[in-house]
């Protein structure tokens, strides 16, 4: 009921009035004759366009009732119910109010915090409201798109890319996707974001210097999808390459990679993914790997070729290629399509669901952080249209368009930000082929006419399918393709023809909803919109004057363009809110005039294109008012056509991947830090020896600098030019302890060498022993205790001791402790270094191995593993924020308000910046704080561990699960083959851990008594994310005695009985 004020207006009148105008003691069983009652006007005019399906099928059953006294008993019970929805609606937009206006003030309060950090005075270019002036994303002011302004310039931009090979990856999780006919509008996951990611991959394939594109998306092997959507690999033929293609390689070209996660045999809704995003990001670095290891053979002289860029669509691909971007270093782009918070608050608005239900059916706050953990992740934004930015992104805590005009223009002038990043917003048009389109004149009778040269073509089977509804098929065609679904707003464009007679007059209506069966086999809200579509035609005897077929192919969409163009009709998009509108510019390319909502992206496409009118669509009286005009006015209708045509070359494909690439060519490359290195492929089985022991020397060299003084981590949030001073000066510093050590070095490596011949037993000098283990099993229980953890630790040793003896299993010990606390632990529970291959420390800040050589101390850091995880770390900003954060965490009951967080400096690393918690349920929870530091624009990854008596807070990108994908890359050690040991409860990073290829052994019993106040005041419940039915995870007996441990990993096949 969202902008329907008419409808408002009775609501209002029956809260204030009550039932009857005209008698206060009058009753609601409606049985006053010849008085006004605002109450059953309301029920009898309104209803039957109420959304509410089971109010509407009240409706039906009351006026069906033949006794009066039971039939008005039923409409009263029918007003009580529309009464309370009203009151609800009230109640609901009071809450809404609070919130925003909390929200307000805390995005002020962090605005001015941050601007206080930043403390040179702000220049003029740094002040005013971004959203007024569109530079602050990085565009033009003008409302005109950059254009390529002939075919020669196109050319030559196209001889600068050549020579350029580059490998661009693609994500788009859920719906069905396919090169070839495909099935838009069988669901509301396969929609217009399915045919933009394939014609993208499609299209920037085609462009000099893109070597290969990868579209990867879900692996589909259901009987209720055709199998063409289970098939692993399938290229895109290139629609148009003009000459581009000249380059072509063996492995060259645009793919569709489906990867295998979620259910073998189902297909699912996207909301249903979330838990098996882990597993898909497992299954996407593998294939990866695999393609840049093929790319760098080919290519690449022998070293891989890592993506220029991953690049996800909507919010289930960002928060994968977050994972992905994190776990590879490379660059990310992020396109949201449709925005969680925009739709929660147009839920809200509508006053159906409360935000809980709201939640539990559209999984909304899993979508919105992943949405916010985009923002974090993305070097890169890109948008369709300004309102988008100004509108939707501005909701996130992720991105305030005036504190990032701020930071845009500091960083400009080579100013330090503090710490503080904020993606770059970029809008670029979606593109669309046009090379193959030939907008034809004339009527349909002049389809069938031909000549001797000119033979006359076929009417297409589809325009029988709609001319078969018509009485008079010559008339204009007012034409809406969209799906059946309550945004699309197709009820108030048929509301707007039935009640329009001129427009009925002069026009038909044609309405594609899709592709159907049966109505009972739809999902239940389409089904609602399409009855509410038939019942509107017979109520006004629409018969004979609207369309609705119930098929159509893909590939039939362009002849109903031409059937619209031929009968000199109108294009018109009626939706609520319109993310770009890609149906508008494909209608403008077959020359028809457009009409559209005036929310969203159609705003930005009519004023490049200049074709059409913009309406309100909750007036239906402005909707028949512009069709009315475009149909009737055959001046206009012409004017309209001749703009479209003449200007939308702006939309199409090479324009639109010329944008691309040039973006992309502005981000900072990044890829693994040690393939800079000559130390071969690290992933090699038949490495040699002499490869392999340079790793380890290489990490053995970077421990000698951090026991020298040296500084491992940059903030990188310092003055540009700063740091690169600093890394020329780190870099001579390198150099020089490379040409001092190597001298002792060289002839340990001879040594190791010469020993490896004497004894083909001994490899353990050739590289770390995780490599050479044939299963890792991590330890990741989150005991309060060290006693608790000792005795869980002892327990798995003991489920694998005759493994463990062998060397067939390694051990890696993943915690929220510094590697000193690991070390006292060691100690006192009689355990040694060596007893495990690797420590992963302070929540996946650190990344340590049992040392190889005892002169170097008993654990060797991966300074690698920092240079991976560096990525927008705030440094010193960060952590003066951190510190005033917890000065202002006190307990007001306490008379001296003792201070219940504290920096716990001994704790803290570099990459980890630690605190300690007085009472931790008088802590606020970590949605709290990572919301704190989102809005101030500190890109961080907050973690309460220790049952709350411990904040970790490290790089956004790093955590315990991505270091285990770190080993993978660095180390080769297949996901596949690690076992991951957690107890039923643990720190707030524990969902990471029970997702993704690995085997997760739940021990039951261990960590049950830890706080689960840290988890129920979480921003989505755990039970969104956790993938209960996988078969990657088992549980233990309620003792998880070693016996239990061993029986339940003998039954999952990593030991043998």
């Amino acid at each position: 009921m969202a902008g329907n004020d008419w409808i408002n207006s009775y609501l209002e009148a029956i809260l204030d009035m009550g039932p009857g105008l005209d008698d206060a003691k009058s009753s609601l069983l409606l049985r006053e004759r010849g008085h006004f009652s605002p109450t059953r006007y309301f029920v009898e005019e309104v209803i039957t366009g109420f959304d509410e399906t089971d109010l509407y099928r009240s409706w039906v059953k009351a006026s069906a009732t033949r006794s009066p006294q039971e039939r008005n008993t039923r409409l009263e019970n029918m007003c009580w119910r529309i009464w309370n929805l009203a009151r609800q609606k009230k109640q609901l937009e009071g809450e809404e109010a609070q919130r925003k206006a909390k929200r307000r003030l805390e995005r002020e309060r962090g605005r001015r915090e941050a601007t206080a950090d930043m403390s040179e005075d702000l220049s003029e270019g740094e002040k005013g409201d971004a959203v007024s002036e569109l530079s602050t994303h990085g565009e033009s002011n003008r409302g005109r798109l950059p254009r390529i302004s002939s075919t020669d310039a196109m050319e030559t931009w196209a001889n600068q890319q050549k020579g350029k090979k580059l490998y661009i990856v693609l994500v788009s999780l859920h719906g069905l996707i396919r090169g070839e006919n495909m099935e838009l509008g069988r669901d509301s996951d396969t929609g217009g974001q399915t045919k933009y990611v394939v014609e993208l991959a499609r299209a920037l394939g085609s462009m000099p210097g893109v070597y290969r594109v990868d579209l990867l998306t879900r692996q589909v092997s259901s009987p209720d999808v055709d199998c063409s959507y289970g098939e692993p690999t399938e290229m895109l033929t290139p629609r148009n390459s003009d000459g581009f293609m000249d380059d072509l390689g063996e492995s060259s070209g645009s793919y569709i990679i489906r990867i295998p996660f979620g259910p073998k045999d189902k297909y699912i809704p996207k909301e249903l993914l979330w838990p098996y995003i882990p597993e898909f990001v497992d299954g996407a670095l593998c294939h990866i790997i695999q393609i840049s290891k093929v790319l760098g053979e080919q290519i690449g002289g022998g070293h891989p070729i890592w993506p220029v860029a991953i690049h996800g669509h909507y919010a289930d691909a960002g928060d994968s290629v977050a994972l992905l971007s994190g776990a590879l270093n490379v660059p990310m782009l992020f396109t949201g399509h449709s925005l969680g918070r925009d739709k929660l608050e147009q839920l809200l608005k509508q006053s159906r669901q409360s935000r809980d239900e709201i939640n539990s059916t559209y999984k909304i706050m899993r979508r919105i952080e992943a949405e916010e953990l985009s923002l974090d992740s993305s070097e890169i934004v890109i948008t369709s249209t300004r309102q988008e930015i100004e509108q939707q992104w501005r909701l996130y805590d992720g991105f305030d368009p005036v504190l990032e005009r701020k930071l845009r223009a500091r960083i400009r002038r080579n100013v330090s930000c503090y710490g503080r990043f904020m993606p770059r917003m970029v809008i670029i048009a979606p593109g669309m082929e046009f090379h193959h389109i030939v907008p034809q004149d004339g009527d349909v009778d002049g389809e069938t006419e031909g000549n001797d040269e000119h033979p006359a073509s076929p009417i297409p089977t589809i325009w029988s399918e709609i001319m078969r509804f018509f009485t008079n098929p010559h008339k204009p065609m007012i034409l809406a393709l969209a799906r059946p679904d309550p945004k699309k707003n197709i009820t108030t464009l048929v509301k707007a023809f039935g009640e329009c007679r001129p427009l009925r007059e002069l026009a038909n209506l044609t309405l594609i909803m899709g592709n159907r069966d049966g109505i009972d086999e739809m999902s239940s809200t389409n089904a609602s919109v399409l009855l509410s579509v038939l019942k509107l035609v017979d109520k006004y005897d629409l018969y004979g004057q609207v369309a609705y077929p119930k098929h159509h192919k893909q590939s039939a969409v362009p002849d109903i363009y031409r059937l619209a163009a031929k009968t000199k009709g109108v294009f018109i998009n009626p939706a609520f809110i319109e993310p770009f509108g890609l149906t508008l510019i494909e209608a403008t390319a077959y020359g028809l005039p457009i009409v559209a909502t005036k929310n969203g992206g159609p705003v930005d496409i009519n004023q490049v294109l200049d074709n059409g009118l913009l309406i309100d669509p909750h007036d239906q009286q402005s909707i028949a008012d512009a069709l009315l005009k475009l149909v009737s006015d055959k001046q206009l209708w012409a004017r309209c056509r001749q703009n479209g045509l003449k200007n939308i070359h702006l939309f199409s494909w090479p324009e639109h991947c010329k944008t691309y690439l040039s973006r992309i060519a502005s981000c900072k490359p990044r890829h693994p830090q040690w393939q800079r290195s000559d130390d071969g492929d690290e992933t090699s089985e038949s490495e040699s020896p002499g490869d392999s022991l340079r790793d380890i020397q290489d990490i053995s060299l970077n421990l000698r600098f951090s026991l020298d003084g040296e500084k491992s981590g940059a903030s990188g949030n310092d003055n540009p030019l700063d740091s690169e001073g600093n890394a020329v000066d780190r870099n001579s510093k390198l150099e020089n302890a490379v040409l001092n050590w190597s001298k002792g070095i060289s002839k340990d490596a001879r040594k190791a060498g010469s020993s490896e011949k004497a004894d083909q037993n001994t490899s353990v000098g050739r590289f770390p022993a995780l490599r050479r283990r044939k299963h890792l099993f991590i330890i990741a229980v989150d005991c309060d205790t060290d006693t608790g953890l000792l005795e869980t630790t002892r327990k798995i040793f003991e489920a694998a001791e005759k493994e463990r003896s062998e060397g067939s299993i390694g051990f890696i010990l993943s915690t929220s402790l510094t590697i000193s606390e690991i070390r006292s632990f060691l100690v006192s529970g009689g355990l040694s270094p060596n007893d495990f291959d690797a420590f992963i420390c302070n929540s996946g800040s650190d990344l340590y191995y049992s040392s190889l050589n005892p002169e170097d101390g008993p654990f060797v850091v991966d300074f690698y593993y920092h240079s991976h995880i560096d990525y927008r770390w705030g440094g010193e900003g960060l952590r003066k924020t951190l510190l005033r954060w917890a000065a202002s965490i006190t307990d007001k009951k306490a008379e001296n308000a003792e201070q219940l967080v504290t920096a716990a400096e001994q704790l803290s690393t570099d990459y980890c910046y630690a605190f300690k918690v007085q009472k931790p349920g008088m802590v606020p929870p970590v949605k709290e704080l990572r919301k704190l530091l989102r809005i101030q624009a500190l890109r961080c990854h907050a973690i309460y561990c220790q049952n709350g008596n411990r904040i970790n807070v490290i790089p956004v990108l790093a955590s315990r699960s991505q270091a285990l994908r770190y080993l993978y890359i660095r180390w080769g050690v297949e996901l596949s083959k690690m076992v991951v040991f957690v107890g039923e409860c643990g720190d707030t990073d524990y969902e990471g851990l029970l997702g993704g290829v690995h085997t997760s052994v739940i021990l039951k019993g261990v960590c049950s008594s830890a706080n689960n106040q840290l988890h129920a005041n979480r921003t989505y419940p755990l039970s969104d994310v956790i993938p209960t039915d996988s078969p990657n995870i088992v549980h233990t007996t309620e003792e998880s005695g070693s016996d239990d441990i061993r029986g339940s990993l003998e039954k999952i096949g990593f030991l043998k009985g």
